[in-house]
């Protein structure tokens, strides 16, 4: 028998067992559902990061006086620093230290570097009312200045931006998110700017609108309020409030000169000594974005577990069904015999069995499984994720399961004697 009729029996006799194939389908679909999912939304995870730093560009920086994780330049003990510390012990210059708001505003006023300075600081959440509408309270308020917006490549829709009178005067202005102005004012946004509301039990005027960031969301910046930094810190005074310092480079080649030129004046203004480490840390904008994929990395090593040991249950399930289906035939097996099929078509029918089986199931759960990963892309508002490295390597292993699932099932029935299992009942 030819490749065509073998594979042709072999189908016949798999839609023939509705029930068994249904099942056995189910159970490896099961495995590569859990699979693709958990990539398919690691993928989509990946999306809404990149949307969401590739905004503020490459060739932009962030000074915050805690760690990030991923460091360079000024970082205690990392950059110039870092040979001092191996040729004598170098002290410590209070790690941590809050960077203040006047020490902020001075690295703002004398950083010459060709460059954009915004200086920013986010005391905390609020709940924010308009009349007797209110929103939950977990919006977040962010201090910034003029420069804010530019930095991290917000637009408005209707309103203007901050300007110097409102950073000198530090009133009572704010600029609200999309989000929180179709809670507060209706889907259309009618009269809006001019408006009043207050945050807490602090009223401020609203002067802008944000225009919604869309498939950026991934922090939720269509609900925040930003309100200047100089409000912030009279509103919201608290007593070891650290400011964070955000830079972007106008020629991206220049990135390491800024920061070189960024770290020696942030220690001149808070007077660290030679002997010193920096109590500051410098973190480049795509180092946080890689920071971030890299913490996927155990999530991809625990989908990997997860669906190692749901496929290796998905075969042994497989065989013992297969097992099961060469007893439940085996007078067919030994009328297939007694007509002059050899115990290799035999074998052959049987693994073709298990390959279609397998596949099947493969296919039925790359559909699902990309639907439920895509949940994920639906909750971040990021573009549709389809994994086709994952469908094909799903697709692949279940080929590859149902043909190791079918081989011992495939051998016992190509063994049976025709007489004896002509004689089965």
């Amino acid at each position: 028998m030819n490749f065509r009729d073998i594979f042709s029996l072999a189908f016949r006799s798999v839609t023939a067992s509705r029930l068994r194939t249904s099942l056995t389908v189910a159970i490896i679909a099961l495995g590569i559902t859990a699979i693709v999912g958990i990539f398919t939304a690691i993928d989509s995870l990946k999306n809404g990061i990149f949307d969401s730093f590739s905004a503020m560009g490459a060739n932009g920086f962030m000074i915050r006086n805690r760690e990030m994780n991923v460091r360079i330049g000024g970082g205690g003990g990392s950059g110039a620093t870092k040979g001092t510390a191996s040729k004598k012990r170098v002290k410590t210059s209070n790690k941590n230290k809050v960077i203040t708001f006047q020490e902020a505003m001075d690295f703002k006023k004398r950083f010459d570097f060709p460059s954009m300075v915004s200086i920013w600081y986010r005391p905390g959440s609020v709940t924010v009312y308009s009349g007797s509408k209110k929103t939950n309270p977990n919006i977040a308020v962010i201090g910034g200045d003029e420069n804010y917006l530019k930095y991290t490549n917000y637009d408005l829709q209707a309103g203007r931006d901050f300007n110097e009178a409102d950073m000198e005067s530090a009133r009572n202005v704010a600029i609200i998110g999309p989000d929180i102005a179709k809670k507060l004012f209706g889907e259309e946004m009618r009269n809006v700017v001019g408006s009043p509301i207050r945050l807490g039990n602090v009223r401020y005027r609203v002067i802008g609108v944000l225009t919604s960031k869309g498939s950026s969301n991934l922090f939720s910046p269509d609900n925040i309020v930003i309100t200047t930094v100089t409000n912030v810190r009279r509103v919201f005074n608290r007593p070891n409030a650290s400011y964070n310092i955000n830079v972007s480079i106008n020629d991206p080649k220049m990135m390491d000169a800024g920061i070189g030129e960024a770290t020696g004046l942030l220690r001149i203004i808070r007077h660290i000594g030679m002997d010193e480490e920096s109590n500051f840390y410098i973190t480049k904008n795509d180092s946080i974005a890689e920071m971030l994929f890299n913490s996927l990395a155990f999530v991809t090593i625990a989908a990997i577990v997860i669906g190692a040991i749901t496929l290796i249950g998905s075969a042994i399930g497989l065989m013992n069904i297969m097992l099961v289906s060469v007893a439940e035939r085996t007078r067919e097996i030994g009328v297939s015999k007694a007509l002059g099929a050899t115990s290799k078509t035999i074998r052959t029918q049987f693994l073709y069995e298990a390959i279609i089986i397998s596949v099947l199931g493969g296919f039925v759960g790359v559909f699902f499984g990309m639907l439920v990963g895509n949940v994920v892309s639906l909750i971040l508002k990021t573009s549709f994720v389809v994994p086709w490295l994952w469908i094909g390597i799903g697709v692949g292993l279940c080929a590859i399961v149902g043909l190791l699932s079918g081989i011992l099932p495939a051998i016992k029935a190509s063994k049976l004697d025709p007489i004896q299992a002509l004689r089965f009942e």
